[in-house]
C-alpha cells in the first residue's frame, strides 16, 4: 500500500468586485481548508449592456487586475484571466482542474443576484459547490429591517440601526495561493481585453492621479487618516481643498474592505479626541454607501425607475443639444462647467459640484436624471450602480430621502460659498482665470471692458447661459406642480 499523502483537490476563487487579498472573508476562508487555492477573474459580458463597465471603469479595471495579479505571484500563485459567461467558464474550470467548491463575494446588482442563484443551481448539478461571503458591504442588506420587518427608506433610523451593530474583525491574508495546472492555462492576457482607451488616449495622465489597487487603497487611507480627516466635516464641501478620502473607486472594485476603513477610521477618532466629531462624519457617509446598496438590493429597479410613483410622469423635456452642452462643460455657469471639465479630464468629480451639476440637468435644464446617471456611468472610475442611482434621484427628488424637488441649487451662490476665491474654478476653466472674483462666478454680468481685458469673448471663448436660474427654477416648479395636480 502507498503511504503517498492523498492530493487534495483545489478550491476555486473568484474575484469579482474584491480585488484585494487582504481583509477579503471569501479568500481567508477558501485559504483556511488547507486546499490549494487557484485564483481567477472573468470579465462577464453577459450583463445587461446598459451597465457593463464604462470606460473610466475600465481603465481602472484594467490597473486593478495588473495589481491583483502583481500580488498573487508575490505569493506564489497565478491568477487565470478568462472572458464570458462565469456560468460557462466557471463550470469548464472546475471540470479541469477536479475543483469542487468555488468561494466568492457577494454583489448586490439585480443581475449579478440573478448570475448567483443561477450559478448555485447550474454548479450544484455539476457536484460543485459555490459558496457566497460578505465582502463588499459592512453588513447584508437583507439583515437590516426596521421595527416592522422592512427595508428602511429614511437614511438617518437606518444608521442608527447600523451603529448598534458590529462591524467584522480583519480577516487573515491570503499566505499563498496556487498556480493553475497546465491543462488549465490562463485563455487570455490582460491586453487582450481592450479595457484601456488609445485613439483617443482620454487617460493619458490618470496615472499621475490615481494608483488603482490594493496597496493605492491602503496608501489613500493612511494619507487621510494622518491629515485631511481634521478638516472633513466642513472641508469635505469645498472643492478645492483636500478634504476628502479619495477612497470611493478603491471601495468600488473592493480594493480595500469598507469593514477596514471603518475600523481604521474609528481608530483615529478614538486616539486623537479633536477628530473624533470629523471621523464620525466620515463614517456617517460610509453609512450613505450602505444605505444606497441597501436601497438598491431591496428595490432592484432603482437604477430604471422612479423611486416616488408620482414622479414617473414628470414632463422631461430637455433637448439633446442641453444635454451635450451639459456634458461637455458648455453650460455657461463656471461651477458646473468646471466639475464637468474635472469630470472629462479626472474620471472624478467632487461630491459637493456633482450635486450641483445634476441639479442643474435635472432642475435647470429638465433633461431626464436617466441621461445624467448614463453620462455619470461611463465616465466615473467610482461608478457604482446603487450609489450612483441613488446619488441621482436624490438629487432629481424623485428617491428615497430625497431633497424636495422645490430645493433647486442656485450654482452662482453655490460657486460663491463653496468657491469664493475661484480657485476650483481657475484649476478647470483657465480661458475664465484673468476674470476678477467679483465676476468670475457670473461673466455675463461682467462689463465689455473686463470681460476683453480678461481676454472671454461670450459666445466664443466661453458660452453665454444656455438658461435663466429664475426662469429655469419657475418652469422647474411648474412642471413639478404639474405631476402634483394629476
Amino acid at each position: 500500500m502507498s503511504n503517498a499523502p492523498a492530493v487534495k483537490s483545489p478550491i476555486i476563487y473568484w474575484f469579482r468586485q474584491d480585488l484585494r487579498l487582504h481583509d477579503l472573508p471569501g479568500l481567508s476562508a477558501a485559504v483556511a481548508t488547507g486546499r490549494p487555492v487557484l485564483a481567477c477573474y472573468i470579465l462577464d459580458d453577459q450583463s445587461p449592456a446598459d451597465w457593463r463597465p464604462g470606460g473610466a471603469s475600465r481603465w481602472w479595471l484594467h490597473h486593478s487586475l495588473s495589481s491583483l495579479a502583481g500580488d498573487i505571484e508575490e505569493r506564489g500563485g497565478q491568477l487565470m484571466l478568462a472572458r464570458g459567461a462565469p456560468a460557462t467558464v466557471l463550470a469548464q474550470l472546475a471540470e479541469d482542474t477536479g475543483a469542487d467548491l468555488i468561494f466568492c463575494s457577494r454583489q448586490y446588482e439585480p443581475w449579478a443576484r440573478q448570475l448567483e442563484d443561477e450559478l448555485f443551481a447550474s454548479l450544484t448539478e455539476q457536484g460543485v459547490t459555490l459558496k457566497r461571503f460578505s465582502g463588499s458591504l459592512l453588513w447584508e442588506p437583507d439583515t437590516i429591517k426596521n421595527l416592522a420587518g422592512l427595508p428602511f427608506k429614511v437614511f438617518t433610523p437606518f444608521w442608527r440601526k447600523c451603529r448598534q451593530l458590529s462591524v467584522a474583525f480583519e480577516s487573515p491574508p491570503a499566505v499563498r495561493l496556487g498556480k493553475w495546472p497546465k491543462t488549465s492555462e490562463p485563455t487570455d492576457q490582460l491586453g487582450d481585453w481592450a479595457l484601456l482607451p488609445c485613439d483617443p488616449d482620454w487617460a493619458n495622465s490618470w496615472e499621475d492621479r490615481w494608483q488603482p489597487g490594493e496597496r493605492g487603497a491602503l496608501d489613500k487611507l493612511g494619507r487621510f487618516l494622518r491629515g485631511a480627516v481634521a478638516d472633513y466635516d466642513k472641508g469635505r464641501n469645498f472643492p478645492a481643498r483636500n478634504a476628502t478620502s479619495g477612497l470611493s473607486p478603491h471601495l468600488h472594485f473592493g480594493e480595500i474592505s469598507p469593514a477596514r476603513v471603518f475600523r481604521a477610521a474609528q481608530q483615529a477618532g478614538t486616539a486623537n479626541p479633536t477628530v473624533e466629531n470629523e471621523t464620525e462624519k466620515f463614517l456617517s457617509e460610509l453609512g450613505w454607501r450602505e444605505f444606497s446598496h441597501h436601497l438598491l438590493f431591496h428595490f432592484p429597479s432603482l437604477p430604471e425607475q422612479a423611486f416616488k410613483a408620482d414622479f414617473a410622469a414628470f414632463p422631461w423635456v430637455g433637448s439633446a443639444v442641453h444635454l451635450r452642452a451639459w456634458q461637455q462643460g458648455k453650460t455657461g455657469y463656471p461651477f458646473v462647467d468646471a466639475g464637468m471639465r474635472e469630470l472629462w479630464q479626472t474620471g472624478y468629480m467632487h461630491n459637493r459640484v456633482r450635486m450641483v451639476a445634476a441639479s442643474f440637468l435635472c432642475k435647470h435644464l429638465l433633461v431626464d436624471w436617466r441621461a445624467g446617471q448614463r453620462w455619470f456611468w461611463d465616465t466615473l472610475v467610482d461608478a457604482d450602480l446603487a450609489n450612483n442611482s441613488c446619488g441621482w434621484q436624490w438629487v432629481a427628488g424623485s428617491g428615497a430621502d430625497a431633497a424636495p424637488y422645490f430645493r433647486i441649487f442656485n450654482p452662482t451662490l453655490q460657486a460663491q460659498r463653496f468657491d469664493k476665491a475661484g480657485e476650483y474654478i481657475r484649476c478647470w476653466l483657465p480661458e475664465l482665470a484673468a476674470l476678477p472674483d467679483r465676476y468670475l462666478h457670473q461673466p455675463w454680468t461682467a462689463p465689455a471692458d473686463v470681460l476683453s481685458s480678461a481676454g472671454v469673448m461670450l459666445g466664443d471663448t466661453y458660452p453665454a447661459p444656455l438658461v435663466d436660474h429664475a426662469g429655469a427654477r419657475a418652469s422647474a416648479l411648474a412642471a413639478y406642480a404639474e405631476v402634483r395636480s394629476q
